[in-house]
């Protein structure tokens, strides 16, 4: 098979989006210990809207300094889109999940969210299948099956709980796949800069609750909702942006599902939460996975001849 020059170099890897992708999926995994700390002070609205003020705050700064302007008009839709479904409702919906079932039902059922954003992007954005990313995501959902069945407890699900956490995968995907075309348009700061806003204007019905559990609430708690707000979603949203502007939706999907294998980890080092076998083998199938969806065809790249005369 004959490629040119420049089918080889856009089939590269990029190493600065490699880079990006690797920040968010790390702190995206410690965003899950945060929210369980935190979230024993605030209520789900609250922590949602607390953390997103912070990442508002810390955005707003980055962008008065960089002078970064307004998105286009014709990024507004998708900006809007993303803001409340992915920004507003996901952390909602997921900070209430985390309170009504267990971290292995939550982290299983959120994980379907990968394969609804291939779904979706396949439908909505023409993203392709090759089965090398259909094979990887098939083998990290095994192993995130793996990991929640091996940290689930005893009676500690709900069905409430179940469905919060799949509404949360549901708009996670559908943010995904309505930011894709908005980082054609606009720039990934601006996208998650205005994003954060939109969300955080969402959530402002939660203001009042915010305000009086602020006011008992731990330093601790106060800490961790801080630190939501400036890495996980300031941070990471960006760096996310960031990558899936030069790859497709679907194969950024894939990528999140390293996010188990390292919660396992981050629990493992800092809570020395000891995991068993199960787990163990459930995170390195998340991280193969990985690997596989992200992986690459050998091509034989072979030279034109010249024509004779």
């Amino acid at each position: 098979m004959m490629i040119t020059p420049a089918q080889a170099t856009a089939r590269r890897t990029d190493p600065r989006a490699a880079a990006a992708a690797t920040v968010t999926v790390v702190l995206w995994a410690s965003a899950f210990v945060s929210i369980r700390s935190a979230g024993s002070a605030y209520s789900p609205g609250a922590l949602a809207l607390g953390r997103l003020l912070a990442g508002v705050v810390t955005l707003g700064a980055i962008c008065l300094v960089r002078r970064v302007g307004w998105p286009p008009r014709a990024a507004w839709r998708g900006i809007a889109v993303s803001g409340v479904l992915w920004f507003g409702v996901y952390m909602v919906a997921l900070n209430w999940g985390e309170q009504q079932v267990d971290a292995g039902t939550a982290a299983l059922v959120v994980n379907i969210g990968p394969i609804l954003i291939a779904l979706l992007g396949s439908r909505l954005l023409g993203d392709p299948m090759p089965p090398r990313l259909l094979a990887g995501m098939a083998v990290s959902f095994a192993g995130a099956v793996a990991v929640g069945l091996s940290m689930s407890g005893n009676g500690g699900s709900s069905v409430l709980g179940v469905v919060l956490c799949l509404l949360a995968a549901v708009t996670y995907a559908a943010g995904v796949v309505a930011q894709k075309p908005v980082l054609g348009l606009a720039s990934p700061l601006q996208a998650t800069t205005f994003g954060c806003l939109i969300g955080a204007v969402a959530c402002l019905p939660f203001a009042g609750q915010l305000v009086q559990e602020a006011a008992d609430a731990p330093v601790s708690a106060t800490l961790n909702m801080v630190y939501l707000g400036v890495f996980p979603t300031a941070l990471a949203f960006t760096t996310w942006a960031y990558a899936l502007a030069r790859t497709t939706a679907s194969r950024m999907g894939a990528t999140t599902y390293a996010v188990p294998a390292l919660v396992v980890l981050m629990s493992w080092l800092f809570l020395g939460e000891v995991p068993g076998l199960l787990t163990l083998c459930g995170g390195l199938l998340c991280l193969a996975g990985v690997a596989v969806s992200r992986s690459r065809p050998r091509t034989a790249v072979t030279e034109t001849a010249p024509e004779r005369g």
